[in-house]
């Protein structure tokens, strides 16, 4: 059974930062797509950052810059570097993992970010 296990959630001030951590377990096959997303109170899910397995990044606009998205495919782990941190980042992190063959979307169970201003 695939389970994603996030680490590194918390409260920090506005302006400092935090790491994410999520790492796959129960896979033979390593994921093809790693990534992050968000939903704060009241608003829908939203895409943060995401890494193929060569290595290639998108990441929201609204963190670019601030944000930094990497990989251990040897670990199957994600990070994803938060600084300079808003109150708008509030919100509940998911890590999501996609493998294409054989096929299969996976989300881990959520970690709490809170940014105080």
């Amino acid at each position: 059974q695939v389970q994603l296990v996030e680490s590194g959630g918390g409260l920090v001030q506005a302006g400092g930062s935090l790491r994410l951590s999520c790492a796959v377990s129960g896979s033979v096959f390593s994921m093809d797509v790693m990534g992050w997303y968000r939903q704060a109170p009241g608003k829908e899910r939203e895409m943060v950052a995401t890494i193929s397995s060569s290595g290639r990044t998108n990441l929201a606009d609204s963190v670019k810059g601030r944000f930094t998205i990497s990989r251990d495919n040897a670990k199957n782990t994600v990070y994803l570097q938060m600084n300079s941190l808003k109150a708008e980042d509030t919100a509940v992190y998911y890590c999501k993992a996609k493998r294409i063959f054989p096929m299969g979307d996976y989300w881990g169970q959520g970690t709490q970010v809170t940014v105080s201003s």
